[in-house]
C-alpha cells in the first residue's frame, strides 16, 4: 500500500490525518506527505517521489525565511488551503499555470532581520553641503512712525544636493516595509501591476537598504523578512513578491500591525524606517469600517484606535509621550473603492503622505515618486528656530501646515520641527510678526533699521551622524520717514506663500463642506477662492506656483460635481491635495504621477497656462523624485514594447471576489 492509503507520511512515518496543524502535500503520483517533510527533502535536492521514485514535474515551494527555528504554533492555517495546488515547477520546466506558494511559519518575534555591514571608521565622503536658509520680509521698508500688527517674513530652507559619484554614501540608508493588500478584489491585472511596481522598488534599493514585504487579506503575513537588497536579496524579494495571490477579505488593521511589528522588533536599525501601504478597499474585519451615510459628516473609522502608537501617536499612553519612534506611512489608495479618510488619517498622523492612484497603470510611477524621495534623505531631525531680534517685535503665529510648531516666551521665540529632508527639497514658512513704532528715529534716515528675526536651524547630518547648526542672516527692514512707492509693494515670494496657504485651506474647507453633503457650497467656495488667487499680485504676474494652485483647485471643484463623483474620486483627490500641502511634499493624485513630465522641481516665477501647470508642474517634486518617475516611465515603455506570452491565471485565484 502507498503512504497515502496508509494515511502516514513516508518520511516521518507520522499520521497524515487532517486537523493536526500540519499542511499535507499530495504529489502528481498521488502519494502524500507532510509539507514540512517533503519541503525539507526537496530543499536538499531530492526531486523523486520517496515512495515510487517517480520524477515530479512540480515541486513544493517554500518561501525563504531567515529564521530556520520558527515556531510551528504560529502557522496561519488559511495559507495551507487546497494543498494539492501548493507547489511550483521543477527546475528547467515551464509552469502550466501560476501556483500558490506555501510559506514557512513566522517567528514569534521579527528580530531575524539581516545584519547591517560594519561601518568603516573615519570615512567621510565629501561633497555634501549644508542646509541653506534664506529670509524675505514682506516689504523692504516700513515708516518709522508706523506700527504693523501683522507683518510676514518668509523663511525658506533648502536641503543640499547629492553628487552622482557618491550618492549611495551621502544619503541615509532605509529600512522599508511594504504592506500590500492581496484581498480578493486585487485579483487579475491589479495584482500584476502591483507586483511590477514592487519589483521596481526592489530594483532601485541599494545594498545598504533593507526591505520586508507584508501582505494582508483576511489575515496578515510577513512573506519576506527584513533583508539587504544585495543581488541575492533582490532575487529572493522578487520571488516572494511574485508568489502573491489574491483571495479573502480586507484586514487593514492586521496588515499595518504586522508592518509596524517588523520595524519595532528589528535587531539592527538603518537611520530611516518607513512603510509603503497600499489598499484598494475598506477594512471589512473590524467594526466601524462601514461607510456612514453621506448626509452625516464623515470621520475616520473607529478601528484606527487599534493601530500601534508608532504610526498613530494619538493612541500612545500618556507616560510614553515623546519616547516612541514614529514610522511614516506613505499610503496609496488604489482605485475608487478604497477608504481615503482612513488612509489619509493614517498617513497624516504618522508624518507620511497619502496618494490617490485613480488609474491602475499609475501604481509603479506613484511608488517611484515616493522612493525617489525616501532614497535621497540627506538631513534628519531638522528643527527651525526663530527669535525676535528687537524689543517690540513679537512672533504672532507660524502657519506651518502639518509640521509641529510652537511660539513661546511671550512671542519672542518660535520653533518648527521639520524632521527629514530629501536632497534639494525646499520648505517655506511664513512667520507672522508685529513691527513696532521706531521710537529712536535719530540719525541718518538711510541708516534707520529694525532688526526683526534671528534664524537658526539644527539637524543631524546623515554622513557624519553629527548635529549641525546653521545660522541665517539677520532679517532687517529699513525705517524711513516716508517709504517710497516700491517700498509699499508686497514681495511676490511672500504673496505666493500666502496664496499657497489660502489654497490649502480652501481645499480643506471645501472637503469638510462636501462631507456634510453641501457640494454646491464647496464648489462655490473653490470658485471664489480661485478668482481671488488669480487677482493677487503673484497671480497677475503669471507665477507658476499660482497657476498650478489654481488648476488643482479647479480640478477639485470639478470632482465635487455630484455625490457619486465625489464619493468615487473627489474625496480621495481632495485629501491627497491636503496631504501634499500639509507637508509640502509631492503626492500622486488622480491619474497623474507626481512628477508628471516636468522632469524636476519647479522654478519660482515661471509662467504658463493653467492647463500646462496642471499637466507638468508640481511645486513639491524634487529632482530625484522626478528622475525616478522618468525611469519608471521609460521602463514601462520598454517593457510594453517587448512582446511577451500572455500570462495564465490560476482559475482559483481569478474566481476569488472580495469576501466582505
Amino acid at each position: 500500500m502507498s503512504s497515502s492509503e496508509n494515511k502516514t507520511c513516508a518520511i516521518c512515518l507520522a499520521s497524515l490525518g487532517t486537523g493536526q496543524g500540519q499542511a499535507i502535500f499530495t504529489a502528481e503520483c498521488s502519494h502524500s506527505f507532510h509539507f514540512a517533510c517533503i519541503g525539507n527533502s526537496v530543499t536538499h535536492g531530492n526531486y523523486l517521489c520517496p515512495v515510487c521514485r517517480a520524477r515530479w514535474k512540480d515541486l513544493p515551494f517554500v518561501m525563504p525565511n531567515s529564521n530556520p527555528n520558527a515556531n510551528n504554533s504560529s502557522i496561519d492555517h488559511e495559507s495551507f488551503l487546497d494543498s494539492r495546488n501548493l507547489f511550483f515547477p521543477a527546475p528547467q520546466r515551464q509552469p502550466p499555470m501560476r501556483r500558490r506558494p506555501v510559506f514557512e511559519p513566522e517567528p514569534l518575534q521579527f528580530s531575524d532581520d539581516e545584519p547591517l555591514p560594519a561601518v568603516t571608521a573615519n570615512v567621510s565622503p565629501s561633497g555634501l553641503q549644508n542646509v541653506s536658509i534664506r529670509a524675505v520680509p514682506e516689504r523692504p521698508a516700513v515708516a518709522a512712525s508706523e506700527s504693523i500688527p501683522h507683518f510676514a517674513v518668509l523663511v525658506g530652507l533648502r536641503a543640499p544636493s547629492l553628487s552622482d559619484d557618491a550618492r549611495q554614501m551621502q544619503r541615509a540608508p532605509i529600512d522599508l516595509v511594504t504592506v500590500l493588500d492581496v484581498s480578493g478584489s486585487m485579483h487579475g491585472s491589479k495584482l500584476s501591476l502591483l507586483k511590477r511596481a514592487v519589483n521596481f522598488v526592489v530594483d532601485n534599493l541599494g545594498p545598504l537598504d533593507r526591505l520586508s514585504v507584508v501582505s494582508f487579506s483576511t489575515h496578515a503575513r510577513r512573506i519576506f523578512p527584513l533583508r539587504r537588497m544585495t543581488e541575492h536579496g533582490r532575487d529572493d524579494a522578487k520571488r516572494a513578491v511574485n508568489s502573491l495571490f489574491a483571495s479573502g477579505s480586507t484586514n487593514i488593521v492586521e496588515g499595518l500591525k504586522k508592518g509596524v511589528q517588523v520595524l519595532e522588533e528589528r535587531h539592527h536599525h538603518n537611520p530611516v524606517g518607513s512603510i509603503i501601504f497600499l489598499s484598494d478597499g475598506r477594512d471589512t474585519c473590524h467594526r466601524g469600517s462601514q461607510l456612514p451615510t453621506f448626509s452625516n459628516q464623515r470621520q475616520p473609522p473607529q478601528y484606527l484606535h487599534l493601530l500601534p502608537a508608532s504610526i498613530c501617536p494619538g493612541n500612545r499612553e500618556t507616560q510614553d509621550q515623546g519616547r516612541q519612534e514614529i514610522f511614516p506611512v506613505h499610503a496609496f489608495g488604489f482605485g475608487s473603492d478604497h477608504d481615503p479618510l482612513a488612509m489619509h488619517a493614517i498617513s497624516d498622523s504618522s508624518g507620511g503622505t497619502f496618494s490617490f492612484i485613480e488609474s491602475y497603470e499609475m501604481v509603479q510611477d506613484a511608488f517611484a515618486s515616493c522612493i525617489g524621495g525616501l532614497l535621497s534623505i540627506v538631513t534628519q531631525e531638522l528643527r527651525l528656530m526663530v527669535r525676535s531680534a528687537s524689543q517690540g517685535v513679537e512672533i504672532k503665529s507660524i502657519p506651518s501646515g502639518r509640521y509641529a510648531s510652537e511660539v513661546s516666551d511671550q512671542g519672542s521665540q518660535g520653533t518648527i520641527n521639520v524632521g527629514d529632508l530629501y536632497a534639494d527639497e525646499e520648505k517655506e514658512f511664513l512667520i507672522n510678526i508685529s513691527v513696532p513704532i521706531l521710537t529712536n528715529a535719530e540719525g541718518e534716515e538711510s541708516e534707520r533699521k529694525t532688526s526683526l528675526l534671528d534664524i537658526t536651524c539644527a539637524y543631524r547630518d546623515v554622513v557624519s551622524k553629527e548635529m549641525v547648526q546653521i545660522e541665517g542672516d539677520l532679517v532687517e527692514i529699513r525705517r524711513p520717514e516716508s517709504p517710497s512707492p516700491p517700498d509699499l509693494v508686497v514681495n511676490l515670494e511672500v504673496d505666493r506663500q500666502r496664496n499657497r496657504l489660502n489654497a490649502a485651506e480652501s481645499i480643506a474647507e471645501a472637503q469638510r463642506m462636501a462631507e456634510t453633503g453641501n457640494l454646491s457650497g464647496a464648489q462655490s467656495l473653490l470658485s471664489n477662492r480661485r478668482s481671488t488667487l488669480l487677482a493677487s499680485a503673484s497671480g497677475q504676474a503669471g507665477d507658476g506656483l499660482c497657476m498650478w494652485l489654481e488648476a488643482e483647485m479647479k480640478e477639485t471643484e470639478q470632482r465635487m460635481g455630484s455625490r457619486h463623483r465625489y464619493e468615487r474620486e473627489g474625496r480621495a483627490y481632495a485629501l491627497s491635495n491636503m496631504s501634499a500641502h500639509g507637508y509640502q511634499r509631492a503626492t500622486t493624485r488622480g491619474s497623474r504621477a507626481a512628477a508628471a513630465a516636468f522632469g524636476g522641481s519647479f522654478s519660482f516665477g515661471s509662467g504658463g497656462s493653467s492647463a500646462a501647470a496642471s499637466a507638468s508642474f508640481n511645486a513639491y517634486v524634487t529632482p530625484h523624485m522626478a528622475n525616478m518617475v522618468n525611469k519608471s516611465q521609460q521602463l514601462n515603455k520598454t517593457e510594453d514594447a517587448t512582446p511577451s506570452k500572455p500570462q495564465q491565471l490560476n482559475k482559483t485565484e481569478d474566481a476569488n471576489p472580495r469576501q466582505e
